[in-house]
């Protein structure tokens, strides 16, 4: 089972978890705001449907449409791991989020 709880607009929190089995397997919390004029959702959205089998935390490395930018970095893997992601539009950072996570033993 997959769970997704999210709270607030322009300054926000939320956690993802993962159950296998009926027990707590994964868990992820992220903190979050939008920091400048023109931040788009559907942006963020379309950059975290991208994520990759390998880092399945947010969204790719980076990725660019429309004038739009996301970056995001990452230390440690799946089983650990803390980082940082932002959005920039037009070369101006308008959204960042920083997020933590590890396997639950």
């Amino acid at each position: 089972m997959y769970y997704d709880t999210y709270f607030g607009g322009n300054k926000f929190v939320g956690e993802e978890a993962l159950w296998i089995k009926g027990k707590p397997y994964w868990s992820m919390n992220y903190a979050g705001r939008v920091t400048g004029e023109n931040f788009s959702g559907d942006f963020l959205k379309e950059a975290l449907l991208l994520v990759p089998a390998d880092k399945p935390f947010r969204g790719p490395e980076h990725y660019e449409n429309d004038g739009y930018a996301y970056d995001y970095r990452v230390d440690g893997d799946f089983t650990w791991f803390q980082g940082y992601e932002t959005i920039c539009y037009q070369g101006k950072q308008i959204y960042e989020c920083y997020f933590h996570g590890s396997v639950i033993e």
